[in-house]
């Protein structure tokens, strides 16, 4: 991550999302609101979370709840796993920045 990701721990929240590609972008002209999707940003990136948020969504307890919260309110599945995505870097933002920074 940290080799494709080199700004990790000097960004913001949003510049981490939009950078590894899972900043959701819309499709907006006029009154006409289109759908919002991810796009841009680092594909290398992007493929190492889709897997490391599969294996968080079926592992790690709090991950996991959120998934489930996310998908039990109507979300799709891949939008949920996006969401997963999105937040594993924003976390490794944070914990780059700041190394005392827990969880709990």
């Amino acid at each position: 991550m940290l080799a494709e990701l080199p700004e990790l721990g000097q960004l913001t929240r949003n510049e981490a999302g939009a950078l590894a590609g899972l900043a959701p972008f819309n499709r907006d002209s006029g009154t006409h609101r289109g759908r919002r999707t991810i796009r841009g940003g680092r594909i290398k990136v992007r493929r190492v979370l889709y897997m490391a948020a599969t294996v968080a969504t079926r592992f790690n307890p709090i991950l996991k709840a959120f998934y489930q919260r996310l998908v039990a309110a109507g979300k799709p599945k891949k939008v949920a796993l996006t969401a997963i995505m999105r937040k594993l870097v924003v976390l490794l933002n944070q914990l780059l920045k700041n190394p005392q920074f827990t969880l709990a």
